[in-house]
C-alpha cells in the first residue's frame, strides 16, 4: 500500500481497499459522484478537472492481452473515449511495469467545435477487472497543469484482493 511518507505535497492518497487499487490527486478536489464510477474527484472551482475510477468484469489477466498497446489505445479513445461529434488525437503512449503488473498510460484530447478537452488515462487488468483511471482539464487549462495531472495517472495502482 501507498505510505503517507511516500505522498508528494498539494496531493492526498485515495485507497479503495474493497475494490483493491489507489491513487493520487489534487489535495483541493472535493469527492464526487460521476456515474458509473467507482470513485471520483474534482476541482473545487473548475467543473472539468477531475479523476475518476471505473472498472469491468474481464476474463483477460493483463493489459497486454488486449493487443499491441498502440492499436488498442487507438481503439479505446476513437470507439469508447470520443463521442461521435469529437475528432481525438492520441499523445504519448507509455507501459510500465509494477509489482509484475502491466500498465498503459496515454495522453490524448478530445476536440469537438468551440470545446476540447485533454486527458491523461491508465489502463490494467487484474482481480479479474478491465480498470480505467482518467484525468481531465479542458485543453486551455492543459498546459499549466499537465504535470501536475501526469502525477495523478503515474500513481495509479491495484492490488491483490485475494492476497
Amino acid at each position: 500500500m501507498l505510505k503517507i511518507s511516500e505522498v508528494p505535497k498539494n496531493y492526498r492518497s485515495y485507497v479503495d481497499a474493497n475494490d483493491g487499487y489507489s491513487y493520487l490527486y489534487p489535495a483541493d478536489w472535493r469527492d464526487f459522484d460521476f456515474l458509473g464510477h467507482d470513485s471520483a474527484f474534482k476541482d473545487r472551482n473548475v467543473q472539468l478537472q477531475s479523476v475518476r475510477v471505473a472498472f469491468i468484469p474481464t476474463q483477460k489477466t493483463d493489459i497486454r492481452d488486449l493487443g499491441p498497446m498502440d492499436e488498442a489505445i487507438f481503439n479505446l479513445v476513437t470507439e469508447v473515449y470520443a463521442a461521435p461529434n469529437q475528432i481525438p488525437t492520441i499523445y504519448e503512449m507509455q507501459e510500465r511495469t509494477v509489482d509484475g503488473r502491466n500498465y498503459w498510460t496515454f495522453e490524448y484530447d478530445l476536440e469537438a467545435p468551440g470545446y476540447g478537452v485533454s486527458a491523461f488515462a491508465t489502463v490494467a487488468i487484474g482481480n479479474g477487472r478491465y480498470y480505467t483511471l482518467i484525468v481531465t482539464a479542458n485543453e486551455r487549462r492543459w498546459s499549466r497543469l499537465r504535470n501536475r495531472l501526469k502525477v495523478v495517472a503515474d500513481s495509479f495502482k491495484i492490488y491483490d484482493l485475494n492476497a
